[in-house]
């Protein structure tokens, strides 16, 4: 009997376990359903190919990197940006500080969410740690735009703001942005305070006019993950559902295979999106005519990789979220194969090379998908015309010709003086002929 009622005790308090434990599981995923994603390392893979493209070099922002050795020296240096910007108010800083405190406080669990590993950090620490942050971000963008412009100390900085594993969730930055800035610029939106710092990126990244960057007029807040994320909007096309997708894998044709079928690169500016790439042919009978293929000018330095390969784990780790930067990049490395591929894309100022050879700019076009599994491009159906072009007879052989006789103007001086010569000998073997006939 008392075995029994020991087995009925065991029974009622396994069950108040589960119901403990369903309890706390229905509390966990409550709060993490209004957080996707979490920010948090990139994937291993890619992390492993480029480490320095996703540490960073000057400042830390938001747990993850917090006690890398080479962002301390900078962490005293916050302060004085955050210092800068509360001096600015009118309200004391005690208030402005407890109202951005108030707002932590709130949304603790929220912000914890968003990230791995926070649980070496206490609740005041984490806290502080989060509105010291979200404060620097906001008064470091102040002081470099606004009251005092100058590039010069900022980039290091800027690199940072866009790393994937750096970032603070943007709804905590929002809610700071309205507790400080918003004093100053009672109008501004965060979207278009932050809006100089993904100009200034993106820019770096691709030539194109300001008009063409476009932020959609409404963000929603939980829409947008944090700063890496605008940016990534940036570049999304206005519509994206009149686009043909489908895998380039099996069409892999070169820029140097291109250019001898008689394919030409031209820069592109499209007014509907910054990654858009088209096809022109001259006329109707385009199998006969000399095709065009339009493309953004990329701009190749030492922040190209660093930018590319945080928007593509971006992306990775983010399975709902469009893959623009990917199927550019994928599209880049069938496009470049050697050196060579790079010269022509300089020659037809498609790409400005500013790292020290094409062979550089090449292996870093190469390498920059390696173990990032292929997707639906966006570019499928001009790869599916350059496909066409390429296996139609005439443009290999008109691109052959071209190549064998209007290569310099030796070789056109060389063939016109050829056919001349020719015209002639044909002329006077005729009058020849003839005159024998006469006899």
């Amino acid at each position: 009997m008392e075995n029994r009622d020991l087995e009925l005790g065991d029974v009622d308090m396994i069950q108040e376990r589960v119901h403990r434990f369903l309890d706390r599981l229905e509390k966990d995923h409550g709060v993490n359903e209004q957080i996707t994603p979490l920010i948090h390392m990139a994937p291993r893979t890619l992390r492993e190919l480029s480490p320095h493209s996703f540490n960073p070099r000057v400042v830390s922002i938001g747990p993850l990197h917090r006690d890398d050795e080479n962002v301390w020296a900078f962490e005293r240096k916050k302060a004085t940006y955050v210092i800068n910007l509360m001096n600015r108010m009118t309200s004391p800083k005690e208030i402005i500080m407890n109202s951005c405190m108030e707002k932590v406080y709130a949304s603790m669990e929220k912000i914890k969410a968003c990230y791995v590993l926070t649980e070496v950090y206490d609740v005041v620490e984490f806290a502080e740690m989060m509105v010291m942050d979200a404060c620097f971000i906001l008064g470091f963008i102040y002081m470099t735009f606004e009251v005092m412009p100058d590039m010069s100390h900022a980039e290091d900085v800027i690199r940072d703001l866009v790393l994937l594993e750096n970032q603070i969730p943007f709804f905590f930055l929002d809610d700071i942005f309205k507790c400080t800035i918003v004093k100053l610029h009672p109008d501004m939106s965060l979207v278009q305070f932050i809006y100089p710092v993904l100009w200034l990126v993106a820019l770096k990244l691709f030539d194109f006019n300001q008009a063409v960057l476009k932020i959609p007029e409404i963000i929603f807040i939980n829409d947008t993950h944090h700063i890496l994320s605008l940016l990534h909007k940036c570049y999304e096309p206005q519509q994206d559902d009149t686009i043909l997708e489908g895998s380039i894998g099996a069409i892999n044709h070169s820029v140097v295979d291109l250019d001898k079928a008689g394919v030409s690169f031209k820069p592109n500016q499209s007014k509907t999106w910054v990654l858009g790439m088209e096809m022109e042919f001259p006329s109707f009978l385009w199998s006969w005519c000399k095709c065009t293929l339009r493309m953004p000018v990329l701009h190749v330095h030492d922040s190209t990789e660093l930018i590319l390969r945080n928007l593509i784990a971006y992306e990775v780790e983010l399975r709902q979220t469009r893959k623009y930067i990917t199927s550019y990049a994928i599209a880049m490395d069938v496009l470049v194969n050697t050196q060579d591929d790079v010269a022509k894309l300089v020659e037809s100022k498609v790409l400005v090379n500013l790292m020290g050879s094409n062979e550089e700019a090449a292996n870093m076009i190469n390498n920059i998908c390696k173990e990032v599994d292929d997707v639906y491009s966006f570019y499928f159906q001009q790869w599916k015309t350059l496909d066409k072009y390429y296996d139609s007879y005439w443009p290999k052989h008109i691109g052959w010709m071209r190549r064998t006789y209007f290569s310099s103007p030796w070789n056109i001086i060389a063939l016109v003086v050829g056919i001349i010569i020719f015209t002639l000998t044909m002329v006077q073997t005729i009058f020849t002929i003839k005159s024998y006939r006469a006899k």
